[in-house]
């Protein structure tokens, strides 16, 4: 039997596809009426806003209040402890006010590895704390780790991310890669049997090839729930310094492009529970109109 493949998108809320395209019906000014209006045409969606800043419960119960019971959120996890760079401004007031006065001063951005320990679980506290309605109203799909393209295939890399699974028991966590390192002839296999030994879910990538931050367009299920982001193939804006998101993500799928998933996609229904298919090519309507036509292309 088949897993159930749900497509959507990297977000609900981007400036872009909310104020330059005519996605959302004239009738849908409100957070909720957006909300209610997206999941009328799709099953998934991923939560960005999660990476730049602990979300609040609050809004996670808001969102299982004006979804039905079949919705899922995926949520991505926040940035610092993915290891990616984080502004003091990105903390809660009340941890920024704890932290050493020499941090303070002395950093614009902190790692996980500046903070005092105790401040650390307090995050993940409230990370935690926030996953918990939509835990609670089975409408939690998986926590996203993207780890940054400094984040190279090694024995340390390993150890953090068993530490992140250890913080996150009750949830099924999915790994992103952006380092070629990582799927390289040498790596592939350890890599691979890692992630199932651990059930942990291998992010499938479709993105811009020839990069140090590259991952290979693979299809690998290890665990029940399989993940497969599109991030576009703007090879030109990839990795420009000058580039802005918008830019980057700037990329509308052929018909032919998107074609070459769907025996991938249909591979890895044979062998989960669930697939997740999100868009992430999220200039104006791009994610939107691309995860229409794969909705198609899968009979959906």
């Amino acid at each position: 039997m088949l897993g159930k493949i749900l497509v959507g998108t990297c977000s609900w809320t981007d400036a872009s596809l909310v104020k330059d395209s005519d996605f959302y019906p004239a009738r849908a000014r409100s957070a909720e009426d957006r909300l209610q209006y997206y999941q009328s045409q799709f099953d998934v969606v991923e939560v960005d806003s999660s990476y730049y800043a602990i979300p609040s419960d609050i809004n996670s119960r808001l969102w299982v209040e004006r979804t039905g019971p079949d919705f899922i959120f995926d949520i991505k996890a926040f940035r610092l402890f993915t290891g990616h760079q984080t502004p003091l401004g990105a903390l809660p007031s009340d941890i920024k006010g704890s932290l050493p006065a020499n941090i303070v001063h002395r950093k614009s951005n902190l790692y996980m590895r500046d903070m005092p320990a105790e401040l650390i679980d307090e995050l993940w506290k409230r990370f935690k704390n926030a996953l918990a309605p939509l835990k609670d109203a089975d409408k939690l799909g998986v926590v996203l780790f993207q780890f940054p393209p400094w984040f190279g295939f090694g024995r340390q890399q390993f150890d953090h991310i068993l530490y992140c699974k250890s913080m996150l028991t009750r949830h099924d966590l999915a790994i992103e890669f952006r380092n070629s390192s990582w799927l390289n002839d040498r790596n592939r296999g350890e890599t691979i049997d890692f992630l199932l030994r651990n059930n942990l879910s291998f992010v499938c990538v479709d993105e811009p090839q020839g990069f140090k931050s590259s991952v290979p367009p693979i299809a690998e299920a290890t665990s029940d729930m399989a993940l497969v982001r599109y991030h576009g193939r703007n090879t030109q804006m990839w990795e420009s310094k000058r580039a802005t998101a918008n830019q980057r993500f700037n990329y509308r799928y052929s018909e032919q492009e998107l074609k070459e998933w769907v025996p991938r996609i249909k591979r890895l229904a044979e062998n989960t529970k669930q697939v997740h298919v999100l868009f992430n090519n999220h200039y104006r309507d791009k994610a939107v109109s691309n995860a229409r036509q794969m909705k198609i292309l899968l009979g959906q």
